[in-house]
């Protein structure tokens, strides 16, 4: 049976995520803490792991109930800051880590992910555990942590997403939270590079691409797709269904 396995969110844009055990829909449309905060440089761009593999140099843990951020340098020096009054004091520290001028930014009602307007992003277990044989020495978890999705539905066959984008696509329910496929999600840099290290994977785009062709599923509308380096999809939560929760283990249900 589809269930809901797994529910991430990632706090601070393009640092560690965190799994819980249930999260809001918000009125914007995203999940409640996720990318809420994010570090801008002086030109008013937000620095993340498409900019630097810096970002791999850090691990960090976040607290939803006190706004705790805890940082660990791969040095093993550690910070602790209160994201609710001490975002100069991180983005101070932040800064010198990164060698730039930041600010540490806060956006509670939609968080600053990439696509403004549109929601969660989706994947399944099983196409984690299909991208992760592709690859020698990818664990799943690895291959979750590189691609980063919201919500992870296990119970269905790899690539089971593909199915909710494009011309006349379905939607599908979590427990009494409808989601309707966006896009596809086009990989940026981020999924070819080891999620502790940073270290690149040799010819990592290039086998991706021949394999997401070489499976690429019969239910799934090729024109919906600009280019065969994407995985996982964007959707969206219709303004009906938001401010209801999402729950680890709610059922999913395709349309009829």
């Amino acid at each position: 049976m589809a269930r809901l396995e797994r529910l991430r969110i990632f706090p601070v844009k393009g640092l560690d995520g965190i799994d819980l055990d249930a999260a809001e829909v918000l009125d914007g449309g995203t999940l409640e803490h996720d990318r809420e905060f994010a570090l801008f440089d002086a030109e008013g761009d937000v620095l993340n792991g498409k900019r630097t593999d810096r970002v791999h140099d850090l691990s960090t843990e976040f607290d939803p109930a006190s706004a705790s951020l805890r940082v660990e340098t791969g040095a093993g020096e550690t910070r602790r800051f209160d994201l609710e009054s001490e975002r100069e004091r991180a983005a101070e520290w932040f800064g010198d880590f990164f060698d730039a001028d930041l600010t540490l930014r806060r956006d509670a009602s939609l968080g600053y992910v990439d696509r403004r307007g549109m929601g969660p992003s989706v994947v399944s277990t099983a196409t984690l555990e299909t991208v992760a044989s592709w690859f020698e020495d990818m664990t799943v978890d690895g291959a979750r942590r590189r691609l980063r999705a919201n919500v992870e539905v296990s119970g269905v066959p790899a690539f089971w997403e593909d199915r909710f984008v494009g011309e006349a696509a379905p939607g599908f329910a979590v427990g009494d939270v409808r989601f309707e496929g966006v896009t596809p999600c086009g990989r940026c840099v981020v999924p070819q590079r080891d999620p502790d290290t940073g270290d690149p994977t040799p010819e990592f785009r290039e086998r991706f691409v021949a394999k997401r062709r070489e499976t690429f599923p019969e239910w799934a509308d090729d024109d919906a797709f600009d280019h065969h380096y994407s995985l996982m999809i964007i959707a969206r939560v219709p303004e009906s269904d938001r401010g209801r929760t999402l729950r680890v283990d709610d059922d999913v249900a395709v349309d009829d």
